[in-house]
């Protein structure tokens, strides 16, 4: 199993709602560690390079209003698989076919407004996670309970 970082977004809606300590306690839950984490406005500009394989794609337009109507918490978790990890917990982009038990199924009911952004393969994320928080936004330290969380074999 690969350590891996994952970039998550708490879109809009999810900050509106004020879901994101919720959210963020289900990933810490989990036992994803937090490397960096900060409150933002997407503009116009970071939206398109964020979503740059979407921006010819028809529905860009309705996507980059929605990401830059409010602020969102930008996050980048850390552990094993985190991309796949965080990817099931979040459940299908349209709340209303995801399962109870995932994020989008206890709290969603719609395909835009579906609360989170996670990376979709290690090298998004490493992609993403430049553009959100660059060479130094990010931490590395070692957490007490780290050696409770899984097995050394599987980090």
């Amino acid at each position: 199993m690969a350590l891996e970082r994952t970039l998550i977004l708490f879109k809009p809606d999810a900050v509106q709602r004020r879901l994101c300590g919720t959210l963020l306690q289900r990933i810490e839950n989990k036992g994803l560690k937090i490397v960096g984490l900060k409150m933002l406005q997407v503009t116009p500009e970071l939206a398109q390079q964020h979503y740059a394989e979407h921006v010819d794609k028809p529905f860009y337009p309705l996507l980059e209003e929605f990401i830059t109507s409010g602020p969102v918490v930008a996050l980048t978790a850390e552990g094993p698989e985190a991309v796949s990890v965080v990817r099931t917990m979040m459940g299908p982009t349209n709340g209303r076919d995801a399962a109870p038990g995932t994020i989008r199924g206890d709290f969603g009911a719609s395909r835009q407004m579906n609360l989170m952004h996670g990376s979709d393969s290690p090298e998004a994320a490493e992609r993403e996670i430049a553009i959100y928080f660059g060479e130094e936004g990010l931490l590395d330290y070692e957490t007490t309970l780290g050696g409770w969380v899984c097995a050394e074999d599987e980090k």
